[in-house]
């Protein structure tokens, strides 16, 4: 087994194109374990155990799981190749081939065979290894890059924009076009766009206006759930990051993957920098268009833009210029769609769904008039009132 290891030691330092999991704390320990089994005293064989141990452990504790997750995760120089659609190089391919046959022998290595090596009677922390074949499962990955995604877009669908990189929402909104109740011809304008983004069918940058609470976001984050299994991913930028999309688009115009520029609450002050920015992203003017990105937005406001007192009050030539300004931001999305506050009837269509999807046992004529008292209190009728109703009427509270 001593053999065996040392073997395993030199191949892993062969590795080349997924040669950064040498850096991680779990393959650098076990490492160090077998240089201790081939140099060094039982008292640091044990110690060096211990610690590739506990590395595994914060990783699962299941060394096959630990070595599929870094494959699956790993953005090296094949994937970055192939996503590019340059021919890549047959020594690059053979090198792939070799080092997934390396790490398949790390993902098999036994504990107790291990343990086995090391002078000690006492107890040893063990690990678990399961079956798995590296070798199918990077082929099938790679043939499947446009829908299952590569890297973090394999574990996550949602994203925001932190100092111009991207990090995963591990606790993404899991909300389904089903638990949206109300505006369902406005919501499948969305869905079909989103849709069409999925299918490189030619998708439209889409502005949601309308009144607040009555869904805008959610409906976007829906719609992107339910296409992310058709490779749509979502990503959302603050407006005071609306400068960090050209440099995002350079970078995933060539992935195989659809990405939604998401951005809420959208609106300007007169002479915001920013207007001008998201203008000339819109008409392509920075980074040209790209087939695999639609930016989607919600505002309060029809034309987002804040207009002053003076405006409104300039001459007659200065206030039409003004006009055709600030609604030549709004004109640039394809797709505008309105949310207006729901009618009384409408409102109460869906404090009844919501009802039913929280199990609020309540007479229909107690339910309608406690629903419409607490709009009467709130901001008005909106999805977000009924909902909030419903949940603080579930626990007894209204």
């Amino acid at each position: 087994m001593k053999d065996y290891l040392q073997l395993l030691n030199r191949q892993l330092n062969a590795l080349s194109v997924f040669r950064s999991i040498l850096d991680t704390p779990v393959v650098s320990a076990l490492q160090e374990l077998i240089y201790a089994i081939s140099e060094g005293s039982v008292d640091t064989q044990i110690s060096a155990c211990g610690a590739f141990s506990k590395a595994l452990y914060e990783e699962g504790g299941i060394l096959s799981d630990f070595v599929r997750r870094y494959i699956s995760n790993d953005e090296n120089i094949f994937l970055r190749e192939k996503l590019s659609g340059r021919e890549i190089c047959p020594a690059m391919t053979e090198s792939m081939q070799a080092d997934l046959k390396t790490l398949q022998k790390l993902a098999d290595l036994p504990a107790s065979k291990v343990a086995k090596v090391i002078d000690y009677d006492g107890f040893l922390p063990l690990w678990v290894t399961e079956p798995i074949d590296l070798e199918s499962e990077y082929a099938a990955m790679l043939t499947s890059l446009s829908t299952k995604g590569y890297g973090i877009f394999a574990n996550y669908r949602s994203f925001k924009v932190k100092d111009g990189r991207l990090v995963p929402v591990k606790h993404a909104d899991s909300q389904t076009i089903d638990q949206l109740y109300g505006y369902s011809r406005e919501r499948n304008q969305v869905l079909e766009n989103t849709k069409a983004l999925a299918e490189g069918c030619g998708a439209s940058n889409v502005l949601l206006y309308g009144d607040a609470g009555t869904g805008k976001s959610s409906t976007i984050k829906a719609c992107a759930n339910a296409c992310a299994a058709m490779g749509v991913r979502l990503i959302e930028f603050d407006k005071t990051q609306l400068s960090e999309i050209p440099a995002l688009m350079e970078q995933l115009v060539a992935s195989p993957l659809k990405f939604i520029f998401y951005i809420d609450d959208l609106s300007f002050v007169e002479g915001d920098d920013a207007f001008s920015c998201l203008k000339g992203i819109l008409e392509g003017g920075v980074t040209g268009s790209s087939a695999n990105i639609a930016i989607y937005a919600t505002s309060n406001r029809r034309h987002l833009v804040k207009e002053s007192i003076e405006a409104r009050q300039g001459s007659g030539l200065h206030l039409n210029d003004t006009l055709q300004e600030t609604m030549s931001l709004s004109a640039r999305f394809g797709l505008t769609i309105t949310f207006s506050k729901p009618e009384k009837d409408l409102y109460l269509e869906i404090v009844a769904s919501l009802a039913n999807e929280y199990e609020l046992e309540m007479e229909e004529a107690e339910l309608f008039k406690r629903a419409e008292a607490f709009a009467i209190r709130s901001n008005g009728r909106s999805p977000r009132t009924a909902k909030q109703f419903v949940q603080l009427a579930k626990i007894g509270l209204k």
